[in-house]
């Protein structure tokens, strides 16, 4: 049986109204993955993209409830777009290498600016996907990671 229960309360930093929710399903083989994005659009991408290949087992709106989940949950993978609010996407990667977290971490921007490549991988990010490009490139990205790889999207 699947449920969810909601993290954190009111309508969420995003506006969309929530900030993060941790999805309980029976334990799986699958990775386990957690979403950050503040964007539902972009949500609904990416859930969509990974559904059948991974278990989703949180979802978060800002960096602040992205560490909180993290923390929570211990999943495989995180993808997590660069520019979310409360704590931008490098300062998490940042601070859940520095806490000593062992999830490969993949971003998801529309950056395109070889600073922000640099900076991410500098922090502890495993995967550089730009936004345009998620259909193609976030699943091997996310192979790549657990493969103990690197991936950055072609064109930046």
């Amino acid at each position: 049986m699947k449920s969810s229960r909601k993290l954190g309360y009111g309508p969420g930093e995003s506006g969309w109204g929530r900030s993060a929710i941790a999805v309980t399903e029976p334990r799986s083989k699958k990775h386990r993955i957690i979403v950050a994005d503040d964007q539902e659009e972009v949500l609904q991408i990416v859930t969509a993209t990974l559904r059948d290949g991974y278990q989703i087992v949180g979802l978060a709106a800002n960096g602040r409830d992205l560490l909180d989940l993290v923390q929570a949950l211990k999943p495989d993978i995180v993808v997590l777009d660069i520019s979310m609010p409360l704590i931008n996407g490098i300062e998490v990667v940042f601070r859940l290498r520095t806490d000593g977290c062992c999830a490969k971490l993949v971003c998801i921007t529309v950056h395109e600016d070889r600073d922000f490549v640099e900076a991410a991988f500098a922090a502890g990010a495993h995967g550089y996907v730009l936004k345009s490009r998620l259909a193609s490139d976030l699943i091997p990205a996310i192979k790549n990671a657990l493969d103990n790889g690197f991936f950055v999207s072609p064109g930046v």
